[in-house]
């Protein structure tokens, strides 16, 4: 899933603009424009699997009431912080519904292990090597 596919149902998400921190001069004190983008999680409508990667790619950014945090402050605008918020939403939703491989074990095979045991006799020479010397 592309972050382009996924669809965001406005009735779970709610922002809040904040005063933002960094560049703008005498503005960045008088407009708020940090976004803090509130997602509820259970109006997603995610599947189980998705969910449970979703919370653990999101980490810290989700509370205890399972809302997403995201808060956006590197542009001078709303609108473009709002654009940025929302664009890293869609980003996390999209690596969510990506299923991890399964692992498929494997074994060395018999060449292998001999070369990896001749490679330790070799160095085990090489230290014995350092050793003192008797004369």
């Amino acid at each position: 899933m592309k972050p382009e596919d996924v669809v965001l149902p406005p009735e779970a998400l709610s922002e809040k603009f904040l005063a933002a921190t960094g560049p703008g001069g005498q503005n960045v004190n008088k407009v708020a424009t940090a976004c803090q983008l509130r997602v509820d999680l259970f109006k997603l409508g995610l599947s189980p699997a998705a969910y449970e990667r979703l919370k653990a790619l999101a980490g810290s950014k989700i509370t205890s009431g399972g809302e997403l945090v995201i808060t956006a402050r590197n542009y001078r605008t709303q609108e473009a912080n709002r654009e940025d918020a929302r664009r890293r939403l869609a980003e996390l939703i999209a690596k969510a519904h990506v299923v991890p491989r399964k692992r498929k074990a494997t074994r060395p095979s018999r060449a292998a292990k001999a070369r990896r045991v001749d490679s330790k006799k070799q160095r085990s020479e090489v230290k014995r090597g350092r050793g003192k010397v008797d004369f």
